[in-house]
């Protein structure tokens, strides 16, 4: 069966458009658009059929439904040629159960959605083969794009720079110069892009690369960019997928630019209204303090778009004053029963070496999200027997800098009160069992008052 799918204004306003088109605002009032779908001929396949047909193409080895989001194709971008999909096999990541976590915090059925087990190490994959694979049938089909630019806090110009040099098409980066890691500044740099290092925040690269790309030659990357929330959409879907179709209480992940809230709740609302689920999930969008327009947004009943000057935070992604996905998240947060919780920079770092300790290895920005699960098991919000999803947005490799610096305890203002520095000793047999018999003391004491407090 045939699907389609348009761009059309977020407002309401009437028209639709081709997402072949190069356009990313609304040309009647200027809102921004979305894909969106032919829900009608969706509907006339059961969602039993369809669950069956998604839980049939995990890891098929036909092109190109083994992906996470493109198994899902009907739903993301039906219009699109096979053969000029651009893919990794992206998705499919982890849905790990923290257990020794959860049980610490008294939440035991608590999950962590391993979003930067991808190629390229974050959520991001999963919006980028679907722009570039529309860009690279756009070329296809005639159309003059010479290149696709974005501006990155890291992790969208790391996916872009690797899905553009897969497909062969030249990309463009607007980085604000010192305030990636040195991971992510690698990515595109080994990848082929041009890097442009600039002295300003991500919100000054923002700025500069929605001018440049006025000429429609240089298509825009950015999450402003529809096409990108369609790909991004598919980790609510697979969420649930993972879960054997039943719906987690609590969704909770850091927000910045806001198309990952944009898109999570994009996808659970098409589930929904197609019949695969029969509920939604509550929904926790995390910010980091230093950055936290949409909390601030979110405390005055999103009557005004507030917009901040970001301060320096460990959560480098999310250092975002002036999100421009704003329209299509507060449209998600009033569907949902959803809110926005902030944290510290203690917090934030606190929360990732906690995380550390049971297993993990969270990014500063998973640690965001998870300060926000731990406030809100305190409130008693959050209850011990609801089932808990915090999406981790990226690997944490990307970020061991922050971790030395934590260990290290050289993070201004922060005490890294779980610091595990190594310890330096000479090649001496003594000195060696001394220092292993002391370890091993603490941990049996931390152990016994661990059963203690239980």
């Amino acid at each position: 069966m045939a699907y389609d799918c348009w761009l059309q204004c977020v407002r309401g306003c009437p028209g639709r458009y081709s997402v072949f088109e190069v356009l990313y605002h609304c040309p009647t009032c200027g809102g921004l658009l979305e894909v969106e779908h032919d829900t009608a001929a969706l509907a006339e396949r059961s969602a039993q059929e369809w669950r069956a047909l998604f839980d049939e193409r995990v890891r098929s080895n036909e092109w190109p439904y083994g992906s996470g989001v493109w198994g899902k194709k009907e739903w993301v971008l039906p219009v699109l040629d096979n053969e000029r999909v651009v893919s990794m096999y992206e998705g499919h990541t982890n849905l790990f159960w923290a257990q020794r976590l959860g049980e610490a915090i008294g939440v035991e059925d608590l999950w962590v959605k391993l979003c930067g087990n991808s190629h390229t190490g974050s959520f991001k994959d999963l919006g980028m083969t679907v722009l570039v694979s529309v860009v690279n049938q756009m070329i296809a089909q005639g159309a003059p794009v010479r290149a696709v630019a974005c501006a990155s806090t890291g992790d969208t110009s790391a996916a872009l720079a690797a899905y553009g040099a897969a497909a062969g098409i030249p990309t463009i980066v607007f980085l604000p110069r010192n305030k990636v890691s040195e991971a992510q500044l690698i990515q595109p740099i080994a990848n082929g892009a041009l890097v442009l290092a600039l002295d300003t925040d991500f919100d000054g690269c923002m700025a500069l690369v929605k001018e440049i790309t006025q000429d429609n030659s240089l298509y825009l990357a950015n999450s402003m960019n529809s096409l990108r929330i369609e790909g991004q959409k598919t980790v609510g879907i697979e969420i649930v997928q993972q879960f054997d179709w039943e719906v987690p209480d609590w969704i909770i992940l850091p927000v910045g630019n806001l198309g990952n809230i944009s898109a999570l709740g994009k996808g659970l609302l098409l589930m929904y209204e197609l019949g695969l689920i029969d509920r939604l999930p509550r929904l926790a969008a995390a910010q980091a303090e230093r950055a936290n327009p949409f909390y601030r947004s979110y405390m005055g009943g999103f009557g005004v778009a507030e917009t901040v000057q970001a301060q320096k935070t460990v959560a480098s992604a999310i250092q975002i004053g002036n999100p421009v996905s704003y329209e299509r998240a507060v449209k998600v947060m009033r569907r949902f029963d959803s809110l926005v919780e902030q944290a510290t920079e203690s917090e934030i770092a606190d929360a990732a070496a906690r995380a550390d300790l049971t297993g993990m290895y969270a990014c500063p920005h998973t640690g965001v999200a998870l300060a926000v699960l731990f406030k809100l098991v305190d409130r008693g919000l959050i209850a011990s027997d609801d089932r808990v999803v915090v999406i981790s947005t990226a690997h944490g490799l990307k970020f061991s800098q922050f971790k030395l610096d934590y260990h290290a305890n050289s993070l201004p203002g922060i005490e890294a009160v779980r610091r595990n520095p190594p310890v330096e000793l000479p090649a001496d047999l003594g000195d060696v069992q001394r220092t292993i018999q002391s370890y091993l003391d603490r941990q049996g004491q931390q152990i016994a008052q661990g059963a203690t407090n239980r």
